[in-house]
């Protein structure tokens, strides 16, 4: 095959390309007007209530305990928990600090600082 044929064969192709992409931009769009149009408030209110029926038929906390789910929930919940409670501490601790100082620095005399103790 000569050169020039190749690169008719590949602006055909890139052609073709272009077409399909574009029927597939205007198929798109016409799918999604479509969706947002059949979705009444009646059928939004069965969805809703099938829906429900069907999680609440499933057991969901039946499953989830059987599994250790709830185990690893918890034991997560407790890492946070802890490492909030550390944040808050060190926090605490640099106020206390912070207010010692300021302290310090309003009535030198009256309130030692705490790494004064002469």
């Amino acid at each position: 095959m000569r050169f020039e044929a190749l690169i008719t064969k590949v602006q055909q192709a890139e052609q073709a390309l272009e077409e399909s992409e574009r029927q597939t931009a205007t198929q798109w769009r016409q799918l999604k007007q479509q969706w947002t149009s059949s979705w009444t408030p009646a059928r939004i209110v069965v969805a809703g209530l099938v829906s429900g029926f069907m999680v609440g038929r499933a057991k969901p906390l039946r499953v989830a305990s059987g599994g250790g789910v709830l185990q690893m929930i918890t034991a997560l919940s407790g890492l946070f928990a802890g490492s909030s409670a550390q944040a808050a501490a060190t926090e605490a601790g640099h106020a206390a600090d912070s207010a010692a100082r300021t302290t310090a620095a309003v009535a030198p005399e009256a309130v030692p600082f705490p790494g004064d103790l002469s």
